[in-house]
């Protein structure tokens, strides 16, 4: 889930809602691989002081487990928010470096997706494409940290490119690496450094997992919400397959096809 807007109580964004990330990890609607979300979840929050690094909060138990959450996620208010809840990939490990949202500076990202027999496939190609400080910022083993430093990496090499040109060279490489090793991936990403939202939603084999987003509802005015599922009944609008979202700083949306 991403959000930007007029600063909110997170609450609201994770737990309140009548099908929120919280119901999510129980009882997800549209979800292709796995049917719960029990593996830890974690978020990211920025500061209204825009050159103030992000903040982020996770924890490798169910999101539902965590009795903190309540009153943490009631006291933090922010206009950008990221989280997300894990259905770990069999034999990675619970740890909380494996958690997202990741992190690199201002840039916050979460991942929904996966890359098929990573360790075997696209481990080492992703790896050796790296520089030396994003390789070493690679604190966990699993795919989606990996992508993230394949974004970080784009990032770091161009200072000057935008984050939706990022986004999309970072997929763009993942496709050739995966049709290089034959092996399948979805990569439905939102990355954000505070000021705008970039989201994807992009596979080359698998069903391409669900990706929507709503603007303006009654309940967030001045705000844009993109969630894997919609998070209550309102005016949700699927992003079609193969596409990059992008939400600038005054809330104007485009949506262009990878």
């Amino acid at each position: 889930m991403g959000y930007l807007g007029l600063p909110v109580q997170v609450d609201r964004l994770l737990l309140k809602p009548e099908h929120s990330l919280l119901v999510q990890s129980y009882k997800p609607r549209e979800m292709t691989a796995g049917l719960i979300n029990a593996d830890g979840f974690g978020m990211g929050w920025y500061h209204p002081q825009h050159d103030v690094d992000p903040f982020t909060y996770k924890n490798t138990l169910p999101i539902w487990s965590d009795v903190n959450l309540p009153s943490l996620s009631r006291y933090i208010e922010s206009g950008c928010v990221l989280a997300n809840v894990r259905s770990a990939t069999p034999g990675q490990a619970l740890d909380l470096s494996n958690c997202q949202p990741f992190q690199h500076g201002l840039i916050l990202g979460v991942h929904n997706g996966y890359i098929e027999n990573f360790r075997q496939t696209l481990y080492r190609p992703i790896r050796d494409r790296l520089s030396d400080a994003n390789y070493q910022s690679i604190g966990g083993s699993t795919d989606s940290e990996h992508i993230f430093a394949l974004l970080t990496n784009t990032l770091d090499a161009n200072p000057a490119i935008a984050l939706a040109d990022a986004v999309h060279e970072t997929l763009t490489t993942l496709s050739h690496l995966g049709q290089q090793q034959q092996t399948g991936f979805s990569a439905n990403l939102i990355i954000s450094d505070g000021q705008q939202l970039v989201a994807s939603r992009c596979a080359n084999r698998s069903q391409t997992p669900s990706l929507y987003w709503l603007r303006d509802d009654p309940l967030f005015p001045q705000a844009v919400l993109i969630a894997s599922e919609p998070l209550f009944a309102g005016n949700w609008i699927a992003c079609p397959e193969h596409s990059l979202l992008t939400v600038t700083h005054d809330l104007d949306i485009q949506s262009h096809s990878i």
